[in-house]
């Protein structure tokens, strides 16, 4: 008698538990799924500006490091431009 497709597996699974004990980890990410050539190089054209972009935020840092050049804030008033003023009726 044909036996089913599960039946099938069970069987093969339970004769590789009494073979090895060795076992397979679990899955974590969905299983690989096939992408057409131009969903392909979408991808690999936002993958390869991403790594320049965080290529060209590094080299800049290292290169600030090198240099000794530190960012500070630039306020040439000071903190009265921050300080806002209200208007008031003189009546």
């Amino acid at each position: 008698s044909p036996i089913t497709t599960e039946e099938r597996r069970l069987k093969e699974r339970k004769h590789l538990n009494d073979v090895t004990a060795a076992r397979l980890p679990p899955l974590h990410h969905s299983p690989a799924k096939l992408l057409s050539i131009e969903e392909s190089i979408v991808i690999q054209m936002q993958q390869k500006e991403a790594y320049e972009e965080m290529q060209a935020k590094l080299a800049a840092q290292k290169l600030a490091e090198r240099l000794n050049i530190k960012m500070l804030r630039f306020e040439p008033e000071g903190k009265a431009s921050m300080q806002y003023r209200e208007v008031r009726d003189e009546d």
